[in-house]
């Protein structure tokens, strides 16, 4: 959270003590009483760990004073649980009894050289019916066709667009601890005549996305702070823990937005950034639309891969998938590793060397793909695999379960036919003295058409100069 604060003598509306207010500038792990007065400016979700030390819960704040200095605020355990619900944001708080040390610029992106800790010892007082100067929550926008320069960038940015497309919600197992999170993207477009995908996760994805999907038909405005940009199979913008996000803002850039889309904007053509964007002089990172081949080409060529892997982009569809074979294992909640040893009802692991009752399940599936030019079987693992069948591991060893196992067949029917686009990689692997050609999915995506219709359109044209 960000705090406002300013050197002044305040009186509490709960005191007739006057306190000493200090500005977040002056502030340093040295110092010892202090008072700050700030606004919550973001405030991230309530995160639950398991670690060597045991469980535990965190949250964090951002706080700003009236001078635009900025510090974040974090909270564990005790603190966070007590002052969880008591922050909102957009409200101005009195804070005291917390310490300061070095920030960690991994995990913190505040414009500060310090961060605050709060215990449950610490004072937490809302700034009620007093004129308030702290200034609210401040928005600069990165138009959607300058995003380029920050892939892969430690700055966050902000964006402001017109929604014109919100997916269901999905569930995408969390490589950190196999956690279920989760996950919807919208697309948003602006005057620039771009359009992209911003990938919605956690309570983001189920709150403020759900209430997306119920009025996206009246083409809201988003204005989103703090997103991650990235170029995971192209350009993505992603949601953190710290991003806010609101609808239809009362603010000159929403109306200006508003006011062009009604004019022309409805009727526009929009470039999907995402799936076109080229990481040129950023990184050497492939898109979507690099590298892209026939599935005939890889399996007519059996020697590809045979010194060092080689990559590929293809657009297939899942053709085939054998319904008896083994398609997830049981993993370890606590080390993620593969269960080695059935005890009774139970299973044990070797690794952390406890035993379970319910274990995480994890993907490892193979399945036949066919495109217009031929057709492969394809290894896909963990979250690939959940995306293409459509439903967790876990989901489906339930309706496996069940004495019809009519969902289970249903789910896998309902898989096959849906278009993606794939980056694998193609390798030889060694097998009973034979070395055979071996496809492992890497990176699925949904197909963006708008995308693939540019690029056919290029394909089109390069053929033809």
């Amino acid at each position: 959270m960000l705090l406002f604060l300013y050197y002044s003598m305040s009186t509490s509306t709960h005191t007739s003590v006057p306190r000493q207010i200090y500005p977040l500038a002056r502030l340093n792990p040295y110092q010892g009483n202090w008072t700050i007065k700030v606004r919550v400016t973001s405030k991230g979700h309530m995160r639950h760990y398991n670690n060597t030390r045991g469980e535990g819960c965190v949250f964090s704040v951002e706080l700003t004073d009236d001078d635009g200095t900025q510090i974040q605020a974090i909270m564990f355990n005790a603190a966070a649980r007590k002052f969880f619900e008591l922050f909102d944001m957009g409200k101005v708080y009195y804070i005291s009894g917390g310490y300061l040390k070095r920030a960690n610029k991994q995990y913190n992106r505040v414009d500060n050289d310090y961060e605050m800790t709060l215990n449950e010892n610490s004072q937490v007082e809302e700034a009620v019916n007093e004129p308030i100067i702290i200034p609210t929550l401040t928005f600069s926008f990165v138009p959607i066709d300058q995003l380029g320069p920050y892939v892969q960038q430690k700055e966050l940015i902000d964006v402001i667009g017109v929604v014109q497309h919100v997916s269901s919600t999905m569930s995408i197992r969390r490589k950190a601890d196999n956690e279920s999170v989760p996950k919807r993207d919208i697309t948003i477009a602006d005057d620039t005549m771009k359009s992209m995908i911003v990938s919605l996760w956690g309570p983001l994805a189920t709150g403020i996305g759900s209430k997306l999907l119920d009025m996206f038909d009246a083409s809201p405005i988003v204005a989103i702070k703090s997103l991650r940009v990235s170029d995971f199979g192209g350009l993505t913008l992603s949601t953190i823990t710290k991003t806010i996000i609101e609808i239809n803002p009362n603010s000159h850039e929403s109306q200006k937005l508003k006011t062009w889309y009604a004019s022309e904007g409805s009727v526009a053509t929009f470039e999907s950034v995402g799936s076109t964007f080229r990481p040129g002089h950023t990184n050497d990172a492939p898109s979507m639309y690099s590298d892209r081949v026939g599935l005939e080409y890889i399996t007519n060529n059996p020697s590809l891969g045979e010194s060092t892997p080689v990559y590929y982009t293809t657009r297939a569809c899942m053709s085939f998938i054998k319904d008896d074979q083994a398609m997830y294992y049981r993993t370890c909640k606590t080390c993620n590793k593969k269960l080695t040893v059935n005890v009774g009802s139970a299973y044990s692991f070797l690794i952390c060397r406890k035993t379970q009752t319910d274990p995480n399940f994890r993907y490892v599936v193979s399945a036949k793909f066919s495109d217009a030019s031929g057709e492969a079987w394809m290894s896909l693992f963990a979250d690939e695999a959940e995306t293409i069948i459509g439903c967790s591991a876990a989901d489906l060893d339930i309706m496996k379960s069940k004495p019809d196992g009519s969902a289970y067949q249903t789910q896998l029917k309902k898989a096959k036919w849906v278009p993606h686009v794939f980056r694998v990689m193609v390798a030889l692997r060694a097998y009973n003295n034979d070395r055979r050609q071996r496809i492992t999915v890497k990176i699925v995506s949904l197909v963006d058409y708008a995308g693939e219709s540019k690029y056919l359109l290029n394909e089109i044209s390069s053929t033809q100069s």
